[in-house]
């Protein structure tokens, strides 16, 4: 019975990347692999035919043979190119699925880089700003020192793991072909510890909680990172340390919010500063200041102090401390403070240019109803 077309076999086109001709295998294949599909001959003669069209339009040379000449030119018996025994079961399958049947090529079991660490330091904001070294305990996995690492009890070392010879690979059967997987009994190291150091039960490393001192410097912001190479965990097999990732979160402040280089604090001031203007006396990081309050200030005026907010860490300018004016209402008054009030009030009756916002406000009131009316 003559053969299909081996393009036809994979369902891709003449013109077709060794990419693409890959994928239709990978598809066919786990479809009618003889593992999947147990006692079916029909999905057995499927996957076989696959394989051969897959053998030869993966390699360059047989399918340009296949192109010219067809079958006979990749059918050994006709002189042609090594055929379906050319590289054989294994090899194809190493190369396609690999990953489907848990194989893969080299030992996972050298030295292995230690995992990096995450610590959240909790700073105020005057630390924050002006830096601070500070002394933190983490929890981590060191070198285990009797056994240097290596998991072996003092005086013994790992010896070559007799079920893959020291590969870290073996070879297993699947169906009528082989595979190679992670060896079961060395997990792809090559070696195996016969007898287990005793401080770290063969791991080659210990928890242990060490205290570091960690450089802020000034400027640091919320999730801003300070690392600290090597201060991670061990690393495996006599692999090198990760690195510690020091996160920054600055805790709330009682009087300024930072908003990158400017601070932000609320100033409140009596009716009467307001009113008839003064001066105040204002918080910084640096201090007390003075703060010229003019007469007629209203809530929500915002006054700038140069110079007074955060130096980033980044670099750049120093900026300012924002102030927003709130006027606050007088409460809890005497007998006297209440007729001075109305006294004050009787006065200002009838007379809106002491109040050019409330008089703007209710000229553009009466003109909305009217315009509904």
């Amino acid at each position: 019975m003559s053969k299909r077309d081996f393009y036809e076999v994979l369902g891709v086109e003449r013109g077709a990347s060794e990419a693409e001709v890959k994928k239709a295998y990978r598809r066919l294949a786990m479809k009618y692999h003889p593992d999947r599909n147990p006692d079916d001959k029909d999905a057995e003669n499927k996957f076989k035919e696959a394989t051969e069209a897959y053998e030869v339009l993966s390699d360059a040379d047989k399918r340009a043979a296949y192109d010219q000449y067809g079958h006979a030119g990749v059918d050994p018996q006709m002189g042609g190119g090594a055929g379906f025994g050319g590289a054989g079961f294994s090899d194809i399958f190493g190369d396609v699925f690999s990953d489907f049947f848990g194989g893969g090529g080299g030992r996972r079991g050298g030295p292995q880089r230690g995992s990096d660490l995450r610590y959240t330091m909790e700073l105020s904001l005057e630390d924050a700003v002006r830096g601070k070294t500070v002394e933190i305990r983490v929890p981590t996995l060191v070198e285990c020192k009797p056994c240097e690492g290596s998991g072996a009890k003092k005086g013994t070392k790992p010896v070559t793991c007799t079920t893959c010879n020291g590969m870290g690979q073996v070879r297993m059967q699947q169906g009528f072909f082989a595979v190679q997987q992670t060896c079961p009994r060395c997990h792809g190291s090559g070696q195996v510890i016969t007898e287990p150091c005793t401080s770290c039960n063969g791991q080659g490393r210990v928890e242990e909680s060490k205290t570091l001192s960690v450089k802020v410097p000034a400027g640091v912001d919320t999730g801003d990172r300070i690392r600290l190479t090597g201060e991670g965990e061990a690393g495996a097999h006599g692999g090198p340390a990760g690195d510690l990732y020091v996160v920054v979160n600055v805790k709330p402040h009682d009087i300024f919010e930072r908003d990158g280089r400017n601070l932000h604090c609320e100033v409140p001031i009596s009716i009467v500063d307001a009113t008839l203007g003064g001066e105040l006396e204002v918080p910084t990081l640096d201090g007390r200041v003075k703060l010229k309050i003019p007469e007629g200030t209203q809530t929500g005026k915002l006054f700038r102090l140069r110079g007074k907010g955060v130096t980033p860490v980044r670099g750049g300018g120093v900026g300012d401390l924002i102030c927003r004016v709130v006027v606050e209402t007088p409460v809890k008054l005497n007998k006297r403070q209440r007729e001075l009030l109305e006294e004050l009030r009787e006065s200002l009756q009838g007379d809106q240019s002491h109040s050019p916002r409330a008089s703007g406000w209710f000229d553009g009131m009466k003109r909305f109803f009217g315009d509904n009316k």
